[in-house]
């Protein structure tokens, strides 16, 4: 089954908090890999209310999304999960073996926390809720945003290895700075692109400071520059440059060998990009993805990542490491008393004091509503009690209201689980005890305080009914 459909982002949208220049008129080609029409549409629905315009096509079986992918061009694919038409990671596999780059995003139903790790892990893009699908376009965003970086990259890079009449036109080019040095590094000759790009005044002013002069001294560091290689890919450098003002600045440069008309090597040619403005935007979008917008702590899917790595080095090490999730108790009520914006001021005081109580090795993160976590690495279960009480400590007691507690649940690895998913399940499993004894203490407590309350009146009461009798003896 397929079917085409194109959405206009000017009908019927209303404001969000997601109505920011970046996700207007963002235009993209979804294929959905889905058996429900109705979910589809609810999908479309909420992207074109974020002013997506949206065309999409809808299949159901694997064979059908082989040719759609052969046959057409993809922005996103959105994968229903779990499916009886397919195993798990069996879209993932299929865009592998079409050669197509295109992100991954699964739709699922009740999607434990364990199983999205592992599909991201695996190579999806993101992994949605259904009954969440406000997250949909922020996926979609995000994921074409990381494939427009790739694509970039991978275009800049093919474009560092020009040959020599690309270099001869370069010099003329205002974006490139190129240079001529001597076999010992020193500057013959630059372009105006290089004067400007360094802030010098004149060629002059600029000849006497031999910025590639390490490099050519360098006989690994000069074959790289040269992209000298022995049948493998050689990666362009990418070194720092100072400014005349000492401003600092990122350029990713190439060169190539200049012979004399006898054949002898008598000088190198040298290209310079300004990357600076780029790797900018590319950490800026990196810290975006991997991080929660409200209190910009690691967001899940960092935290998944990070998690698996500490497995891994504490695989190689043979030491533990803890996890402690805490969970802000009545976040709803609070929700519900003072109003949302205190409710996310909660957030962010509790996301204050796990950064406060952290060592720089540390790692933070929300999950997203109430939920949050904290990796200590080589850490054993003494000490990640004693971390564990200090930030129940300092959350309770923070100077601000209203007051604050939190429920906690720690994990040890390997002693509580070897996995990811096997050390989530321990230390969720830990925070419902927590939470659980807490009700059972308040609901023992109140008891106790009815059952004082009702002794306390019955002695009152029978101290009103002496006191006639106390009055008529001493008459």
């Amino acid at each position: 089954m397929s079917s085409g459909s194109e959405q206009n982002s000017d009908q019927g949208v209303g404001a969000s908090a997601l109505d920011i220049p970046e996700l207007r008129l963002n235009l993209v080609r979804i294929l959905f890999v889905h058996r429900s029409l109705a979910d589809v549409e609810r999908c479309l629905h909420e992207l074109t209310r974020m002013r997506f315009t949206v065309t999409s096509e809808i299949v159901v079986t694997s064979h059908e999304c082989a040719e759609k992918l052969r046959s057409k061009v993809y922005d996103v694919v959105v994968a229903e999960y779990p499916s009886s038409n397919w195993q798990e990671t069996q879209p993932l596999e299929l865009l592998r073996q079409v050669k197509k780059d295109v992100p991954l995003i699964f739709l699922g139903y009740d999607l434990k926390r364990e199983a999205a790790a592992d599909l991201i892990l695996k190579g999806a893009a993101d992994c949605v809720e259904v009954h969440n699908l406000g997250h949909l376009p922020v996926a979609i965003h995000r994921a074409l945003d990381e494939k427009v970086l790739r694509d970039q990259r991978d275009s800049a890079e093919k474009d560092l290895r020009r040959s020599e009449a690309r270099y001869r036109a370069l010099v003329g080019n205002l974006n490139y700075g190129i240079c001529r040095c001597s076999l010992d590094g020193g500057f013959l000759e630059v372009n105006e692109a290089m004067i400007k790009m360094l802030g010098y005044g004149s060629k002059e002013e600029l000849l006497p400071i031999g910025l590639a002069r390490d490099i050519i001294r360098d006989p690994a560091r000069r074959a790289q520059l040269l992209g000298e290689s022995n049948n493998t890919v050689v990666d362009p450098i990418e070194i720092e440059w100072k400014r005349k003002d000492h401003a600092k600045l990122k350029v990713r440069i190439s060169g190539r060998e200049v012979l004399s008309e006898q054949g002898e090597l008598e000088a190198y040619e040298v290209i310079a990009e300004d990357i600076t403005r780029q790797r900018e935007l590319e950490d800026h979008l990196r810290r975006q993805a991997a991080s929660d917008p409200l209190t910009s702590l690691a967001n899940y899917r960092h935290f998944v990542d990070v998690l698996d790595s500490e497995i891994k080095r504490s695989v190689r090490s043979n030491r533990e490491f803890a996890l402690l999730f805490f969970d802000l108790d009545g976040l709803k009520l609070i929700n519900d008393r003072h109003g949302h914006m205190i409710g996310s001021q909660a957030l962010c005081r509790l996301a204050d004091v796990l950064c406060s109580c952290c060592r720089d090795i540390d790692t933070p993160a929300r999950f997203g509503g109430d939920e949050f976590a904290l990796i200590l690495p080589e850490t054993n279960a003494k000490t990640a009690n004693l971390v564990a009480q200090r930030i129940c400590e300092s959350v309770a007691n923070d100077g601000n209201g209203p007051k604050l507690s939190v429920s906690v649940g720690i994990a040890i690895y390997p002693k509580d689980g070897r996995t990811i998913e096997s050390l989530l399940c321990a230390a969720d499993s830990a925070v419902y005890w927590m939470k659980r004894r807490r009700i059972q203490s308040r609901d023992i407590t109140s008891q106790s305080i009815v059952e004082e309350t009702i002794r306390n009146e019955t002695a009152i009461s029978s101290e009103e009914k002496l006191e006639p009798r106390r009055a008529a003896n001493e008459h």
